[in-house]
C-alpha cells in the first residue's frame, strides 16, 4: 500500500532545504525553543502555587514522562527526520487522514503559541519601562524574530546559542541564590512537602495536588522533540536527530529542576513565597536585591525573544512542508515552498508565520491559552500510537534508533496523557474549553481532508528526495 506515484521520472523534485547544521547547532535551536528560563519563571510559579514544595516531585515525575516521550520522538524521528515534524511522521505510519489531523492541530498551536510566548517580553521589560503596550511589544518581537529567522540556519544556530548562554546564566544565578541560602533541608521536600493552607498557614501537600501539578510540569519541559523539524538541515539526520532529542531532554530537565529545587530550599519564607504575585522576583529581590532582579528580568526578556526566534524557525518549516505536500492551492503551495536565493530558507513561509502570529498577539490571552492548551496532548498520544504501529506494520523498520524496553515508554506515556486529559476536564476555566477547541480543530481538519483534499485526488506526502517520498504507508 504505497503512498502515491508522486516521484515519477518526469515529476519535478520537491524543494529541499540546505543541510547546514551539526548536532550542536540543532541542539542550540531546540533548547532555545524549549526555553528553560521562561518555563522556570513563567510556568514553575503555577506549579509551586498548586503543589507547594511538592513541586519538586511534580517536576521530577514530569521528567520521567519526558523520558518516555523522548524515546518515542527519538525512534520516530530517526525513521523520518522530516521538516514536517509530527504530522509527516503520523502520516507515514498511521495514514494520511491522521497525519492531516495532526497538521491541523500543530499548525494552529504553533502559530498561536508564538503570540503567547511573545506576550511575556513586555512583562519582563516592564521592570525598566513603565506603561509598555504588551500586544504591541509582542508583535514587534515576532517581527524581529522573523527577520532573524530568514537568515542562514547556521547564523540562527549562532544567535540562539548566544542568547541561550545568557538564559542559562540567569538560571545558574537563581540556583546559586537558593543553594547558598538554604532555609530547610532537602528531606523536607522529599518526605514533608507543604502547600499554602486556607488560613494563611502551611499544610501538607497531598499526593493528589502533586499529581495535578505534574500535568502542568509536563508542558514546562515540552519542546525537545522539535529537533525533528530541522532534520532536513542537519547532517546525518537519521542518527543525529535522535541523539539531539535525548540530549535536549536531559539538559532541559536539569536546567529547570535544579533552579526550582533551589527556590524551594532557599526561599526566606514559604508563606511569603506562596503568596507573592511574582514568586521568583520575591526570592531574587530578597537574596540579591533590586538591581539583580532587574538584570535577570532583562535576561528573561532575551530568553523569550530567543524562544520566539527558535519557534519561528520550526513553525516556518512546518508551513513550508505543508506547501510541499500540496495542502493548499497550487499558487499558495508554490509561494510557501519558495526558498531565499541567498540563505536557502523558506522566507515566504516565515513572513506568513510572522504576520499571522503578530496578529494573534492582539487576541485575548485567555483565548490563546484555551486554543493551545490541550492540542499537544492529542499530538503526543498520536505519536505514541504511531511508534507502536510503526513497529507492527514495518513503516519504522529502517529507524536508526530503537528505544529500550519497547513498548513500555509509549504505553506509560499514554497513561500519563490520559491523566492530563482527566485533569483538564476538571478545569472549567481553561482545561475543559481547551479540550472542546481541540475536538473542533480535529473536526475541521477531517472535513477539509475529506471535502477538499480527497476530492481533488488526495494528499501527497513528499520528502526532500525520492527515498523519503516513497515510503510504504498504511491507507487506513
Amino acid at each position: 500500500m504505497a503512498v502515491s506515484d508522486l516521484d515519477s521520472p518526469t515529476a519535478s523534485p520537491p524543494p529541499a532545504l540546505h543541510r547546514g547544521l551539526r548536532m550542536l547547532g540543532t541542539l542550540f535551536i531546540v533548547l532555545s525553543a524549549v526555553t528553560p528560563a521562561s518555563s522556570v519563571f513563567i510556568i514553575a510559579p503555577g506549579v509551586i502555587s498548586q503543589a507547594g514544595t511538592g513541586a519538586f516531585w511534580s517536576f521530577a515525575a514530569a521528567g520521567v514522562v519526558g523520558v518516555f516521550m523522548a524515546f518515542v520522538y527519538a525512534e520516530l524521528s530517526s525513521a523520518y527526520p522530516l521538516t514536517g515534524g509530527e504530522y509527516a511522521i503520523v502520516g507515514r505510519t498511521l495514514g494520511r487522514l491522521p497525519g492531516f489531523v495532526i497538521l491541523g492541530l500543530i499548525l494552529v498551536t504553533q502559530l498561536l503559541i508564538l503570540a503567547v510566548i511573545a506576550l511575556g517580553v513586555g512583562t519582563y521589560l516592564g521592570v525598566l519601562f513603565d506603561g509598555l503596550n504588551g500586544p504591541v511589544v509582542a508583535a514587534v518581537t515576532v517581527a524581529v524574530a522573523a527577520v532573524v529567522a530568514i537568515l542562514d540556519i547556521k547564523v540562527n544556530a549562532l544567535v540562539t546559542g548566544v542568547f541561550l548562554a545568557i538564559e542559562m546564566a540567569a538560571l545558574v544565578i537563581l540556583s546559586a541564590l537558593g543553594f547558598l541560602n538554604v532555609e530547610r533541608p532537602f528531606t523536607d521536600l522529599l518526605a514533608h512537602p507543604v502547600v499554602a493552607g486556607g488560613h494563611g498557614g502551611l499544610t501538607a501537600a497531598s499526593a493528589g495536588l502533586i499529581a495535578a501539578a505534574t500535568a502542568v510540569a509536563i508542558f514546562a519541559y515540552n519542546g525537545y522533540g522539535s529537533a525533528v523539524y530541522f532534520g532536513e538541515e542537519t547532517h546525518d539526520a537519521h542518527r543525529t536527530i535522535a541523539r539531539t532529542i535525548l540530549w535536549a531532554l536531559g539538559v532541559t530537565v536539569a536546567a529547570e529542576l535544579i533552579p526550582v529545587t533551589a527556590v524551594l530550599l532557599g526561599a526566606p519564607d514559604l508563606n511569603k513565597l506562596f503568596g507573592a504575585d511574582n514568586m521568583l522576583e520575591y526570592v531574587i529581590t530578597e537574596r540579591g536585591g533590586d538591581t539583580l532582579n532587574t538584570v535577570i528580568s532583562l535576561a528573561i526578556a532575551l530568553a523569550i525573544l530567543n524562544a520566539v526566534i527558535a519557534i519561528m524557525l520550526l513553525t516556518a518549516r512546518l508551513v513550508f512542508s505543508s506547501g510541499r505536500d500540496g495542502t493548499w492551492s497550487p499558487k499558495v503551495d508554490g509561494a510557501l515552498t519558495a526558498l531565499h536565493p541567498r540563505f536557502g530558507t523558506p522566507w515566504i513561509a516565515t513572513v506568513l508565520t510572522a504576520v499571522l502570529s503578530a496578529a494573534a498577539c492582539f487576541l485575548p490571552e485567555k483565548f490563546l491559552l484555551v486554543v493551545t492548551g490541550t492540542s499537544l496532548v492529542a499530538v503526543y498520544a498520536a505519536l505514541c500510537v504511531a511508534v507502536i504501529a510503526g513497529r507492527r506494520n514495518g513503516t519504522t523498520a529502517h529507524a536508526a534508533y530503537r528505544m529500550p524496553l519497547f513498548p513500555a515508554a509509549p504505553i506509560a506515556a499514554l497513561a500519563a496523557l490520559g491523566y492530563v486529559i482527566y485533569q483538564n476536564a476538571k478545569d472549567p476555566e481553561i482545561g475543559r474549553p481547551s479540550l472542546g477547541v481541540t475536538v473542533l480543530v480535529i473536526a475541521v481538519s477531517v472535513a477539509y481532508f475529506l471535502l477538499v483534499l480527497r476530492r481533488r485526488g488526495g494528499w501527497d506526502l513528499r520528502g526532500p528526495d525520492s527515498a523519503e517520498s516513497i515510503e510504504e504507508t498504511p491507507t487506513r
